[in-house]
Formats: C-alpha cells, structure tokens, sequence
C-alpha cells in the first residue's frame, strides 16, 4: 500500500501512539556504571575532560555504589588507580589490591549489585601499557601478560567478583583466564571479554580518569585497527571458543555497524561501551548550549540498544536511571 492509503504518520500523532508502537525500549537494567576507584582517604577528585565522574576512594565509591543500586542500576564496573605503579603490575593482582578491597567493601555493603571488574595491567604499570615490556624492543609480550592476567581475575574473583572484564586485547587471555578461575575453584565467575577493542580516539578522557597514558608508543599493536569490521567477528569467534560468557565491543558509537555485525554472529549476551570520549562530547555540547543533554544521551543510548546490546556501560548511568524513572 502507498500514499494515501498508507499514512505512516498515523501511529506518530500522539505520545501514547508513538509508546505503543515502539520498537526499541531503554531501560535501567540495561546499564553498567563504571567507577574510578583511588587508593587513599576520603578521596573525590574531579576528572576535568569528564564533567561529573569523579576519582574515588572506597568509602565514597561504596556511597556511589549504594546509590546505583537505589537508582535499580544492576551493575558496576570497577577501575583502580593504585597508590604505588611498577613494571610488573602487582596492583593488579595484589588481593590488598584497590580494586580487590572496593570488590569487597561494596559486596559488603550491597550484596545484590553486580560488581564487574576491569581485568587488566595498565592502571598498574609505571609505562601504561596494558602487559609486560621488553626493556630492549618496548613490545608488549603477549604471552607473559597472560599469566599476570590470570593471576588478576582470580584475586578479583576471590574478593568477590561477580563478573570479571578482561579489556587488554592479549591473545589467548580468555581461555588462560577462564583456565585459572576454574583451577582456583571459580567455575561460576562469568568472564564479560572486551572482544572487539578498537586502538580508538575517543579513550582520552578514559586515560586521564585510570591515571593510565602509556609513557611512550601507543596500544595500535593490540588493540584493534579502527577500519577493520571482519576482524572483529574473528576476535568475538575466538573469545566464545575460548570460554567467554559476555561479550563486549567497544567503543559504541563509533562502532554501531560492529556492534550489529556482532548480534547476528552470537547468541551470547552482547555488551557495548559507551566510552569517556562519547560522554565528554556530549557533556561539552550540552553545556556549551548546543545539544540538549537528556533527549541526546538517551537518542544515543537507544541507538545502542537498536544495534544489538543488551547491556550498556556509560557514565552517564545514574542520569539515566532517574529520567527514566520519572
């Protein structure tokens, strides 16, 4: 049927209408809160580039959790900036570890949130790159990184992980992860793997936040080429023959094609990271009057959700979860 008989403004006249007809629903259980934690005392420092994320100390990140979960935000996803930094990255495996004591201080605090934690090296080594560095070349060894990897996600799992993240694009961290968790007694600890993790532009804000620039070179030899679609596809295949239980692309809006080209090759549940860059631009549009910040995140938040994941992680989170509550 054409004009006229075909009017497809019809089901567009009114908000209840429109409702109904809806195709795409963003909700609050779609949302994953990431949260800075910093070592120290009563610590609440501002990151500049990302108007409203905040460096925390535990007992404040306890508080923001506690709210997250009053907002019915289901989960958190937690980053460490520790007091000390080193070649070998023992933060990140230290179970004294800052994001081995906020795990336990917010599961302590509110058993019923989902505590995610990032799994990898470059919050904790004094070069910023996500595994170990030949001193002679500066490569990042693939296979020595896997180890410290492991040893990470099962000191995070033994503090009370619910879901580990491994976001360091090594080969084979999945299957040496998911090998370690099951040796350690963790066969219940799912693994959400940032499978497709493009060398992306939009990490900058990030980086400032995690403490974590590399001191010299970039991460273009791990992390993905920002042209390559297909190749995303193989890393997802891998990752799930591996062992993965979620799986991640990231960044999200850049990559919305990624991210659908992702849902119809897997059936596993589908993250996608809306990154520091997606919220830094939004927010310095919104202030600067040129965007209105509610009706584009949540444009933005939905076209993710169009695309194909089922699970959203932004900064934006708390925002979210009280427009739609109201």
């Amino acid at each position: 049927m054409a004009f006229p008989v075909q009017r497809m403004r019809r089901t567009r006249r009114t908000a209840p209408l429109r409702g109904l007809v809806r195709e795409t629903e963003l909700s609050v259980g779609d949302l994953v809160y990431p949260i800075f934690v910093a070592a120290g005392e009563d610590v609440r420092n501002p990151v500049d580039s990302m108007p409203g994320v905040f460096q925390l100390s535990i007992n404040h990140a306890v508080e923001e959790a506690r709210e997250a979960y009053r907002l019915g935000i289901p989960a958190v996803l937690l980053f460490g900036i520790p007091e000390q930094k080193d070649e070998a990255a023992t933060g990140a495996y230290d179970p004294e570890g800052i994001v081995q004591l906020a795990t336990r201080a917010i599961k302590d605090a509110v058993p019923e949130l989902v505590v995610i934690t990032d799994v990898c090296l470059c919050e904790y080594t004094s070069h910023g790159h996500c595994g170990v560095v030949e001193k002679e070349t500066g490569e990042v060894l693939n296979d020595v990184t896997l180890e410290l990897l492991a040893r990470t996600a099962a000191s995070q799992a033994e503090a009370g992980a619910d879901i580990v993240a491994p976001s360091d694009m090594m080969d084979g961290r999945v299957a040496a992860i998911r090998s370690e968790l099951d040796s350690e007694g963790f066969h219940n600890t799912p693994i959400m793997a940032y499978a497709a993790k493009y060398a992306s532009s939009f990490y900058g804000p990030f980086r400032e936040a995690a403490e974590s620039a590399p001191a010299f070179g970039d991460r273009r030899s791990y992390q993905m080429d920002p042209a390559n679609a297909r190749e995303a596809l193989l890393e997802v295949e891998l990752d799930v023959e591996e062992g993965a239980d979620i799986v991640m692309v990231k960044p999200a809006l850049p990559y919305l094609d990624v991210v659908r080209r992702v849902r119809e090759a897997t059936n596993l549940p589908l993250a996608a990271y809306s990154v520091s860059g997606e919220y830094a631009m939004i927010k310095a549009a919104s202030q600067n009057g040129w965007l209105d910040e509610r009706s584009a995140v949540l444009e933005a938040l939905t076209g993710i959700k169009r695309a194909g994941a089922e699970i959203i992680i932004t900064y934006f989170a708390p925002q979210v979860a009280r427009w739609l509550s109201e």
